[in-house]
């Protein structure tokens, strides 16, 4: 049987599937390809990669290597969602992104065929491909084809292989006809279903042993389907080792796993310690490792390119390495920010407002993750028509950047109604804008309650700021002066009154 070059076959029933499997090298009269067949050995259906290489004489010579059907099915999952991103950063929205791929089984195929033929030597000596080689070996396909048909390119995925508007060839079928949500459902069984004993897939007792429940699990898997399809002993178990290692508690390792599965894809020795060590030397503390994961597993998955790109713009934004470092450290998630569509606006917008970028991304880089629109307009504009300049506006978050991730409706605005039952001016907020960081029911109200009890007068900062032993004891200190004030004032008085002495 020959496969054309843009596509591949299903073989059923073909002597090819029914050759023993142990072959090292025999005489083929076929074309260096690669094939799928389905073989019943009497335990599960397989999938053989043959990889033909062309002798002297015209003939060729293979290597046959058997893989589990789970492991190609876990390769479709991994390939479906590269080119979902792919599909988003192209500007498809989720739902149209997720019903081309649904309309793709065949271009799926293809894509994984792609893998087998790029890898084909891993494939020989039995190592399965990490969720990084994955997509570092589709994605600058995928970028081909997109550079090659353009706006075409969602009727070539779903015609794949035919041009699009031309009619498929009748008989020619995809290979699949389950829906996403199906796929979702048969991973979701397999992580559920028990053995002949009675107990669940060894790789889901030993994640339930870390703590996690199978519900939890099941939940992953409806996220990513490849989940249910990883090796205990070659990916999990190896991965979750690691991490117990760096010092992260295997009460949190629930919670990363949940945060970011795709972790247990990846290679330790090719891909996770190498992405560690990158890291490492553009600053990030090899110290706080466990604290980094488990604030942002998602950072050991991303690749140097789009770590590179997030740590350019930081360095463009006047930020030194020792500082973009702290940032890595501090806040990972900012590697998962887009740097056209959201850094580089949000940087805008607040240079707009005379704030000093390089000092609010080093004091409160999660500001950056904000909505324009949604987040950072309203707050300036809660501002302005309360009478702040914009100049006002620009000291404020420059002295205290998490002034905009806070609610406009739940802290900002019951916090400045109560600004205004206080003796301040309103340009005390201007020099103590971290006011809306204190509690307003647990620090603000006690606090000048107190003060107004004590019939002194105290600057904001003094107020919130201090400790509660400083700020008794500065309260203290104000009564004490107040009271000296007023017994000399009473002593002066009280001598104005005398009478003269002839």
């Amino acid at each position: 049987m020959r496969a054309s070059s843009t596509s591949f076959h299903f073989l059923e029933s073909t002597s090819l599937c029914r050759a023993p499997v142990d072959i090292s090298r025999s005489q083929l009269s076929i074309p260096r390809k690669l094939f799928f067949c389905r073989a019943n050995f009497g335990v599960s259906y397989k999938a053989i990669i043959i990889n033909a290489d062309s002798g002297i004489d015209g003939s060729f010579s293979s290597r046959v290597r058997v893989v589990p059907a789970t492991l190609v099915a876990a390769e479709k999952e991994e390939a479906k969602a590269v080119l979902n991103l792919f599909l988003k950063k192209q500007g498809l929205s989720n739902a149209v992104a997720a019903r081309t791929i649904n309309k793709s089984d065949i271009f799926i195929d293809h894509l994984v065929s792609r893998l087998h033929s790029v890898h084909k030597s891993r494939y020989l000596v039995g190592r399965e491909l990490t969720t990084l080689e994955i997509r570092d070996a589709l994605v600058p396909y995928l970028e081909s084809l997109r550079e090659e048909h353009g706006s075409i390119l969602v009727d070539l995925l779903e015609n794949f292989p035919n041009p699009p508007g031309k009619e498929k060839p009748i008989g020619h079928v995809s290979p699949s006809h389950l829906t996403p949500e199906s796929k979702k459902q048969r991973a979701v069984s397999r992580v559920s279903e028990t053995g002949p004993a009675g107990q669940l897939p060894p790789h889901i007792l030993y994640l339930i042993d870390l703590g996690m429940d199978l519900e939890q699990i099941k939940g992953i898997t409806r996220k990513f389907p490849a989940f249910a399809y990883y090796s205990l002993e070659r990916k999990i178990k190896p991965v979750v080792e690691f991490l117990l290692d760096l010092g992260i508690p295997k009460s949190d390792l629930p919670t990363v796993l949940t945060k970011r599965p795709q972790l247990c894809g990846i290679s330790l020795s090719e891909n996770l310690i190498p992405t560690m060590t990158f890291l490492e030397n553009l600053g990030v503390d090899k110290r706080q490792w466990a604290k980094v994961i488990y604030r942002f597993p998602a950072l050991l998955t991303y690749s140097r390119q789009k770590v590179e790109v997030t740590v350019d713009f930081l360095s463009e934004m006047g930020l030194s390495a020792e500082s973009i470092g702290k940032i890595l450290t501090r806040y990972p998630n900012i590697v998962s920010y887009n740097v056209d569509d959201k850094l580089r606006p949000t940087a805008e917008y607040f240079r707009s407002l005379g704030v000093d970028i390089a000092i609010l991304l080093h004091r409160c880089p999660q500001t950056f993750g904000l909505s324009i629109e949604a987040n950072l307009k309203p707050v300036t504009e809660f501002f302005l028509e309360r009478g702040y300049s914009i100049e006002d506006i620009g000291t404020m978050i420059s002295r205290y950047g998490a002034l905009y991730t806070f609610s406009l409706a739940e802290n900002v605005r019951p916090k400045w109604e109560f600004f205004l039952t206080m003796d301040y001016p309103k340009q005390e907020l201007v020099k103590f804008p971290q006011y809306f960081g204190y509690s307003l029911e647990a620090r603000i109200k006690p606090r000048y309650a107190l003060v107004k009890e004590a019939g002194v007068k105290l600057l904001l900062n003094q107020v919130l700021s201090l400790s509660y032993h400083n700020f008794d004891k500065a309260l203290k200190t104000k009564m004490k002066k107040m009271h000296s004030y007023r017994a000399s004032s009473d002593t002066n008085s009280c001598q104005d009154l005398q009478p003269g002495i002839e």
